[in-house]
């Protein structure tokens, strides 16, 4: 009795890790297609799913799929993403640090960080990449090839190029503030003088 009360508590325990894990993650299909493999008998048929999986909180991964079914097809690339999943840096949980070019293949795209309010500009793929990472402002452009794969994998490369400014204040041995400097140096020249707001108003 005892031992099947544990066998039935471990499956249980393995149903809510599944659970949980299934919550964590938004995974979003980008591509399916439909397959052949020639054999002497003819052809066997089957689908390829390009599927892009994340955390909404930094971490993105993508993986590719093959099966005779459309579900199993979609489950295989879930579980490779999940396995490939990269963490991005991104600033104030919203957006890029910086401006980035990505490539792979024919694929070439070219991303920007975007003030509050801008939205996801990107289209296809690269839409679903962002979706899943959590980015909510960003500009993006695909300057190359429009397959789903080659532009999943360029997008990726190009975020895999992101820097924290305390990631490269580490690399310099210095400290945040004077890596942010120029940063708020320039939101202060563009205010406008207090004598000149005064004039104005």
């Amino acid at each position: 009795m005892a031992r099947e009360e544990g066998r039935r508590g471990g499956r249980r325990n393995e149903r809510r890790g599944e659970r949980e894990e299934r919550d964590e993650f938004v995974d979003k299909l980008v591509a399916i297609n439909r397959v052949a493999k020639t054999v002497k008998g003819g052809k066997n048929f089957g689908f390829a799913a390009l599927v892009v999986v994340g955390d909404q909180r930094g971490r993105v991964g993508f993986g590719k799929g093959k099966a005779r079914e459309v579900p199993e097809a979609i489950r295989k690339a879930s579980q490779e993403a999940k396995r490939n999943l990269v963490r991005i840096p991104l600033r104030e949980g919203r957006t890029l640090h910086h401006d980035a070019a990505g490539r792979w293949g024919a694929g070439k795209v070219l991303l920007r960080s975007a003030a509050p309010g801008t939205g996801v500009i990107a289209g296809g793929p690269m839409r679903a990449v962002f979706e899943t990472l959590g980015v909510q402002d960003v500009v993006a452009k695909s300057l190359g090839s429009s397959n789903p794969y080659n532009m999943v994998r360029a997008t990726i490369d190009a975020l895999k190029a992101q820097d924290s400014p305390r990631s490269i204040a580490a690399k310099r041995g210095k400290k945040v503030s004077d890596i942010l400097g120029d940063r708020n140096r320039a939101t202060v020249d563009n205010a406008p003088a207090p004598e000149a707001a005064g004039q104005e108003a």
